[in-house]
């Protein structure tokens, strides 16, 4: 599990195909290599990937074909920088939000403004994505923990302070018409999976079973802020 909260860039270093798969090497002068080992998970650009291979400055994954095709990161080049964040611990201070590091989707760069000292940003995620999302809410892109500003349909807009951009690939790489790696807010997958079983409860006949029966309600979803 991941908190979003970017520990250090890195940079690719290689992309080499093997067997159908790719074998992805990345350089981190700033990413603490003194506890890492084989079979660790280092969030590279928000995808959960297995160590296979580390030394002191740079680590290296094995990317099967599935998380090729669903995610962005086919258009990854040698010198790209990445966002790098290792599996969080129980005593780290959770400052993001909840990540798996499981991609959902592929988003878009739609906009991208100066706003003052901040970027103001518009993404567009896949439509069946949307309604995970909420203005006010939680989204991960490139595996950066970010908080929607306001969200349209299937547009999420962001403002990143300059800290941010700086800290991550934001300022370096994301441009208009950019891929960038999304992942919702699982809080809003489990809470779509009660929400469908109260309803297919409801919806049937049946005597009840001995299984808890969930209160959980669109309205309630609506009231706190899960629902637009």
């Amino acid at each position: 599990m991941f908190t979003g909260i970017i520990e250090s860039v890195g940079k690719v270093k290689s992309m080499q195909p093997t067997g159908g798969d790719i074998r992805l090497t990345v350089e981190s002068d700033g990413l603490d290599f003194s506890d890492v080992k084989l079979g660790d998970s280092i969030a590279s650009n928000g995808i959960c990937l297995t160590v296979v291979d580390f030394g002191s400055n740079y680590y290296s994954v094995d990317v099967s074909r599935e998380t090729i095709a669903c995610t962005a990161l086919e258009d990854l080049k040698p010198g790209y920088i990445v966002n790098l964040e290792k599996a969080m611990l129980p005593t780290t201070r959770f400052g993001g939000h909840i990540v798996a590091g499981h991609v959902d989707g592929i988003g878009i760069v739609r906009k991208l403004q100066k706003d003052a000292r901040s970027i103001y940003i518009e993404i567009e995620i896949p439509k069946e994505l949307a309604h995970y999302t909420a203005t006010k809410g939680s989204i991960t892109l490139d595996g950066i923990s970010l908080t929607t500003n306001l969200v349209r349909d299937n547009i999420v807009s962001l403002n990143i302070i300059p800290h941010t951009a700086q800290v991550t690939n934001i300022a370096q790489h994301w441009l208009v018409g950019d891929k960038v790696n999304v992942e919702v807010d699982i809080v809003a997958r489990y809470l779509e999976r009660l929400l469908n079983k109260s309803q297919g409860e409801t919806a049937s006949n049946s005597p009840q079973s001995n299984s808890p029966k969930s209160n959980i309600t669109e309205a309630f979803l609506a009231d706190n802020g899960f629902m637009k």
